[in-house]
């Protein structure tokens, strides 16, 4: 699944024109976390508090789970890629499993971002390990998000 998500995102950000907008203030949209051999799927929001500094929520839901992540990122533009911005942070993320054996985990991340021009869409993908901070959860380096998203100005 998550070389998957990979192949999808590198084709759909390499089959786009880069001719990019750059800015928007907000946007909500699909989401997935891949973590180890579970896949969330759910609600994604993003909030620009100046043109660097984002925040965003994500709400998932897998078979019996739930995952729940709040992320600080900064953000940074490509000099030659207008468009599409690097990014870095992290954030908490908590999971709600129906046994309840319930995890706690800090979630570093960094990725893309990719607005073209004349389209409300909103492409990111990034690379979010899971460090868990509670004693039945381990760490888990091979994890992933992936975000299709509808932008707001």
């Amino acid at each position: 699944m998550k070389k998957l998500l990979f192949v999808f995102t590198l084709v759909l950000l390499c089959s786009v024109s880069l001719k990019a907008q750059t800015s928007y203030k907000a946007a909500l949209g699909l989401g997935v976390d891949a973590i180890d051999n579970l896949t969330f799927v759910g609600a994604t929001g993003k909030y620009f508090f100046t043109s660097n500094h984002v925040g965003q929520a994500d709400l998932g839901f897998e078979d019996n789970a739930t995952i729940i992540t709040a992320l600080y990122s900064y953000h940074k533009g490509f000099a030659r890629a207008a468009g599409l911005r690097w990014y870095v942070g992290a954030g908490p993320s908590i999971i709600l499993l129906d046994g309840g054996e319930n995890g706690f985990a800090l979630r570093p991340h960094a990725g893309l971002d990719f607005k073209m021009n004349g389209v409300p869409f909103v492409i990111n993908f990034d690379w979010r390990p899971f460090i868990g901070l509670s004693d039945n959860w381990g760490n888990e380096v091979g994890a992933f998000g992936l975000g299709l998203q509808f932008a707001f100005n």
